[in-house]
């Protein structure tokens, strides 16, 4: 194994194992760190924690243990794959797993960019921008779990680290990969890279060729395989037909939009946290609702920004998520064993959940549904997935991956 990715999410796994697959390495996704040794013909292994929202101790740790199960695969470059909308809270997780990761790597510089401008994220003197907006005025600002106030990312790493953050800007960048390599310090820092073309990755990626860490998004592996001499490809995939659902637990407002345009033509099932933490909602109640259906169903949690605050506060945050969390993944389970084979998924807890529900181990990767997102399957059950970003994805995102689930590739 040449290269290894700790992803901070199950969606954000899958964006950047499609990524190296479509570049041509031989990758696989696993779920958490593994327990045996890889197969011998992998390229790149990008182990999918549920670190992003999990408490800093918890996060540093489950990272520690997945660098450590991919220097024994004898990885050369280890990435943290983060949200390309660099999501966290002000103590963390990028910055607290980024030093501890250093230091096990001896890492003296960590290049860092989110950007993937084919997904509308790129990133100017140091701000994120989501398609024409500044981070802070997007849809984001009302994430529920971590809502992001500022779009200067060298602002948003230096309250979680005690490292020096710089930053490389445009021009920078234009002039090639060896003026990025000139342009970083000679003490340890992590640096902020622009970038606001995917060529820019690529001259990122070249700049970053024998660096054992890097962080960013999934756009950030774009220049990556060439490093290693490998040459693109496009993921093979065998049609699975079946039953199918839909589950969406993401609130951005692209995920509502999909709700949306989902719904007018298909039956759907709005779950609420209130039932559920009052036990007038069961797992099995919906199983039985989505078997009786003759169309593809939805079911979904992705509700306005404020009705999801409100029920935060009457219940408790955790309480809340981690009540749907727990409903998708029994429901997901209980669908499968139902014989349901198509399942399409927004949000990354929510894919987290549904998952681990279905106690998968590893996913093999199939080809891209839209920007970000790949087709996977289960490697021991005829089992098709689509775990989508709650930001990723164009309106008609559902039906789309459901009708390409069947098609061969």
């Amino acid at each position: 194994m040449k290269l290894g990715v700790i992803a901070d999410d199950f969606t954000g796994a899958s964006d950047i194992a499609l990524t190296l697959a479509e570049a041509g390495m031989s990758v696989t996704q696993f779920i958490g760190v593994p327990n045996e040794p890889a197969e011998a013909s992998l390229q790149a292994g990008v182990i999918a924690l549920k670190s992003r929202t999990a408490s800093v101790n918890e996060a540093v740790a489950d990272s520690l243990a997945a660098c450590e199960w991919l220097l024994k695969q004898g990885v050369e470059q280890v990435v943290l794959k983060v949200c390309s909308t660099f999501d966290s809270t002000p103590k963390g997780n990028i910055g607290p797993v980024l030093e501890a990761l250093a230091e096990r790597l001896d890492a003296k510089h960590i290049l860092t960019c989110p950007a993937f401008p084919e997904n509308g994220r790129s990133v100017y003197q140091g701000h994120l921008f989501v398609n024409d907006v500044l981070l802070n005025e997007s849809g984001m600002k009302d994430h529920p779990l971590t809502p992001m106030k500022d779009a200067d990312l060298r602002r948003v790493l230096a309250a979680q680290t005690s490292w020096n953050v710089i930053h490389i800007p445009a021009q920078v960048v234009n002039r090639g990969s060896s003026a990025i390599r000139e342009a970083l310090p000679s003490s340890k820092a992590m640096t902020i890279v622009d970038a606001i073309h995917d060529e820019d990755l690529f001259t990122i990626g070249d700049a970053a060729k024998g660096q054992v860490l890097l962080c960013g998004g999934s756009g950030i592996a774009l220049g990556l395989p060439r490093n290693f001499g490998v040459e693109s490809a496009t993921p093979r995939w065998l049609s699975l037909t079946g039953k199918g659902v839909v589950f969406s637990g993401s609130c951005s407002a692209a995920t509502r939009e999909q709700v949306a345009t989902f719904k007018a033509s298909n039956p759907s099932f709005e779950v609420l946290a209130e039932d559920v933490i009052n036990g007038v909602l069961s797992a099995e109640k919906i199983r039985d609702w989505v078997i009786e259906q003759t169309k593809i169903p939805i079911v979904y949690s992705s509700a306005d920004p404020e009705v999801v605050k409100e029920a935060q506060q009457r219940f408790g945050t955790e309480v809340a998520a981690q009540a749907i969390e727990k409903l998708f993944a029994k429901l997901a389970k209980l669908l499968a064993d139902s014989g349901v084979s198509r399942i399409v998924v927004a949000g990354g807890e929510t894919s987290g959940s549904v998952v681990n529900g279905l106690e998968a181990k590893r996913l093999i990767i199939g080809p891209k549904i839209a920007p970000g997102v790949p087709m996977v399957r289960l490697p021991d059950r005829p089992i098709a997935l689509a775990l989508k970003s709650g930001n990723f994805g164009a309106a008609d995102f559902f039906e789309r991956a459901l009708a390409l689930m069947e098609e061969g590739a």
